[in-house]
């Protein structure tokens, strides 16, 4: 089984801080007038917010960091690698089509559900089978971590039709979306030592 490279650990594990850093800095620099419970991180990017150069550096950041790992992580499927990719790819364009400063937009809505859909679908896309496989890349756990992203996704819409706690709902999704690379590449590098240490 090919190992993955270390700088694939540092942009898997940078993924989640700069999106949830980027959402934290953006929040508090517009202040008061934000529900982070029910408005979602996109509104933070939107032109004329007082922090949306913040989320937008984030978004930039999120996607080089889908797409650095995306390139180093070799024991994974090659599906799932160009899904992982593509995610990192809609987190640019999410940040090149933003939303507008106030009602909806297409084109932003049609890039944040290919990215939602394209980084729900990487893990079991990666997926591979025999014993040699690092743990987060077996059908079991990755069908696992698609299912729950779908939930999550799901429950996102739902929050969002309702007028809900959307913003709760996004924040809960996107975390485990840029989390679970750091849990791939991480149970690849175990995987690797375990293997020079065996032989």
């Amino acid at each position: 089984m090919r190992s993955v490279p270390l700088w694939a650990l540092v942009s898997s594990g940078c993924a989640p801080v700069f999106l949830i850093m980027g959402w934290l800095v953006a929040a508090s620099l517009q202040g008061s007038p934000y529900d982070p419970a029910a408005q979602t991180i996109s509104v933070l990017a939107a032109p004329g917010n007082s922090g949306s150069w913040v989320m937008t550096a984030a978004f930039i950041a999120l996607g080089f960091c889908h797409l650095l790992t995306a390139w180093g992580l070799r024991p994974a499927a090659l599906a799932g690698r160009m899904a992982l990719a593509a995610g990192g790819v809609a987190a640019l364009a999410v940040a090149m089509v933003p939303a507008p400063s106030s009602g909806g937009s297409l084109s932003h809505g049609s890039v944040t559900t290919v990215g939602f859909a394209l980084l729900a679908a990487w893990p079991v896309l990666a997926a591979r089978a025999g014993t040699a496989v690092p743990w987060a890349l077996r059908p079991l756990p990755s069908l696992g971590a698609t299912a729950v992203m779908g939930v999550g996704a799901a429950w996102f819409l739902v929050e969002l039709h309702l007028h809900g706690v959307a913003g709760v709902a996004e924040r809960a999704v996107t975390t485990l979306q840029s989390v679970w690379p750091l849990v791939v590449v991480l149970s690849c590098l175990r995987a690797s030592l375990r293997d020079e240490c065996s032989s």
